[in-house]
């Protein structure tokens, strides 16, 4: 599938993986973006004006609270509002809690269920309504539903059920031949990763991957390239992506 002049709908596109999956589909596929966002770092215009720019394709920008299936139909509808019609959806939200399974509060549990499964589930409902048959759905989820760890029980859970609705998705959705997956990175290089994580916490996730080394941005946004172009024949899988620190 070729994405030049196809639209692309990316939620949190404006920083982190989301980012340089913005970039890495407009510079080598030539993609329409719609570039969800939802606290602004004020730099969000500049990124959309500069990827239209260097790599000539239209570039929209949505701002909203995705906790409701409401939100995540609004923001559907804005996207086919934009561009008139949406080829390829990637629901890249997350939040992360680590904390041991006794501590964690009634108000942190629905925090984490509401982005983490929720918001994930209408996502790919919304997306099964109005992505094009051909199309293709890609939601982030995480290698640690590959490990076998304490502290991260709320995280691992709410992610963990993305793998299920995929599968069943992809299943509903053959006749119009849109494939539906998730992608599992390692732990990642980023501020969402150390905000939760002590040193020597780091260290260890290091030690365990290729390289010694965490998992870089710019190791995963190419498998999702894959998956939305030349990888049409993959459907209801998870692609672990750890660099060898977790295996399913």
């Amino acid at each position: 599938m070729s994405l030049a002049n196809k639209t692309v709908l990316i939620t949190g596109g404006t920083k982190n993986l989301g980012k340089i999956t913005a970039i890495e589909l407009a510079s080598k596929h030539k993609a329409n973006l719609f570039l969800h966002y939802n606290s602004t770092q004020g730099d969000e215009k500049k990124v959309a004006e500069e990827i239209a720019s260097k790599y000539g394709v239209k570039v929209e920008l949505y701002q909203g609270k995705l906790n409701s299936q409401a939100s995540v139909q609004k923001l559907f509808k804005a996207c086919q509002e934009k561009f008139g019609s949406i080829d390829v959806a990637i629901n890249n939200i997350g939040k992360v809690l680590k904390k041991p399974i006794v501590e964690v509060t009634e108000e942190e549990f629905d925090a984490m269920d509401s982005i983490n499964n929720k918001v994930a589930f209408f996502f790919i409902a919304e997306a099964a309504k109005h992505v094009n048959n051909g199309g293709h759905i890609v939601s982030l989820v995480t290698s640690l539903l590959a490990a076998y760890t304490p502290f991260y029980s709320v995280y691992q859970g709410t992610k963990s059920a993305v793998e299920y609705y995929s599968k069943s998705a992809s299943k509903e959705l053959i006749s119009k031949r849109i494939t539906v997956n998730c992608v599992a990175p390692g732990p990642m290089d980023t501020p969402f990763f150390y905000s939760q994580e002590k040193p020597e916490d780091v260290e260890f996730y290091k030690s365990a991957a290729i390289d010694h080394r965490l998992t870089k941005i710019e190791d995963i946004a190419p498998i999702i390239g894959m998956l939305v172009t030349e990888g049409k024949w993959i459907t209801g899988q998870t692609i672990y992506a750890s660099g060898g620190m977790t295996a399913h």
